[in-house]
């Protein structure tokens, strides 16, 4: 079974961490066991570790956000070098799509037919990817969305942590700001969809009064079990059923068990099959298994020692299939959760816009 992850921020990881992820990673790791400076444990993905696990299509972002070593000062001060970055990052993504690596999708057709391919993939099928922005801070004014939609993007969450340029994120609290609104409505002309994620629980519900389009939730998971604004609640929960989204389950262990402390918890404590409380939550809310999907987020800024303990590589989300099983979940639920949810509801999101 081929499996759709809805967070990956594999440019971010090529550019600002200097990681080749075309090699192994145990090479990679062991590149990285030199660094004087390291600031996480061992990273777990690479292109050849998606490959390892069917992964075959993925949401790829651009995120404009400097290296964490420097956590203080992670965000871009100057909006014109955020834009600079992910101008760069996308470049990153072209080159590989050129030497045969990558396949960009960004159509209804392309996403069909790469689909079909993944039901029995050779070595040379490339591995897909739907193009998302995290954060708008590339975004320097709301006419430059168009342009954005031009150099294929699809997908943008407004928010990352702290205040954005147009909305407020994880850790702020606030609504839209002046040129929210205007962001929105450009979004929806071109038919570009809306990724919920990070958004703060006032923007959250002042973007979706605004912004009738296609909406998801890439990376979230539940706050009735954990605790804390980077979480959906569950009238959030409800409202993106209602509109037809899909939810990814994220695999940062904080965002997984209440109580886990980054660099305090022992990473032990988290385990895969405990991401299905999540999964399992949402199911029973909308009565059905039709809009949960993985959006894992793994070395989004951590590594090994922030992930379930089972987990050695992104290949590992794989044992997922298992433990559906074991929890009574039937066949068909089960490959919606690991790709199909995400396929359809991308099928449907661009064929209502035409694309």
């Amino acid at each position: 079974m081929q499996l759709f992850d809805a967070h990956l921020d594999m440019a971010w990881n090529a550019l600002e961490w200097n990681r080749e992820l075309k090699h192994p990673i145990e090479e990679i790791r062991k590149f990285e066991e030199t660094l004087t400076d390291r600031q996480t444990g061992d990273p777990v993905v690479s292109w050849e570790e998606l490959r390892k696990g069917t992964i075959g299509t993925i949401i790829a972002t651009l995120l404009p956000r400097r290296n964490a070593r420097d956590s203080v000062n992670s965000f871009f001060q100057s909006r014109e070098a955020a834009y600079a970055a992910s101008r760069a990052q996308l470049v990153y993504y072209r080159k590989l799509v050129e030497q045969g690596y990558l396949r960009e999708i960004s159509d209804s057709k392309t996403l069909e037919a790469h689909t079909a391919e993944w039901n029995s993939p050779t070595e040379k099928t490339p591995l897909g990817f739907i193009l998302s922005m995290e954060g708008s801070w590339s975004v320097l004014d709301p006419s430059m969305i168009e342009e954005w939609y031009n150099r294929g993007l699809r997908i943008l969450g407004p928010a990352h942590y702290g205040p954005d340029f147009y909305c407020h994120g994880t850790g702020s609290p606030g609504g839209l700001k002046e040129e929210g609104p205007e962001l929105l409505r450009e979004m929806e002309r071109v038919g570009m969809l809306l990724d919920v994620t990070h958004l703060a629980d006032q923007s959250f519900w002042e973007a979706l009064d605004i912004y009738s389009g296609p909406i998801l939730a890439s990376h979230h998971n539940c706050r009735e079990l954990v605790p804390g604004d980077r979480q959906l609640t569950d009238d959030q929960i409800k409202v993106l059923i209602e509109r037809g989204a899909v939810i990814g389950a994220a695999f940062d262990n904080w965002m997984i068990n209440p109580g886990w402390v980054r660099k305090v918890t022992d990473p032990s404590t988290v385990v895969i099959a405990d991401i299905l409380k999540h999964i399992d939550h949402i199911c029973q809310i909308a009565g059905n298994a039709k809009h949960c999907g993985i959006g894992s987020d793994l070395d989004g800024g951590f590594g090994k020692e922030q992930c379930p303990s089972d987990l050695d590589s992104i290949a590992d989300l794989r044992k997922l299939i298992d433990l559906l099983q074991q929890q009574g979940y039937s066949d068909d639920d089960i490959e919606g959760i690991m790709y199909r949810n995400w396929t359809e509801f991308f099928q449907r999101a661009w064929k209502s816009i035409g694309n």
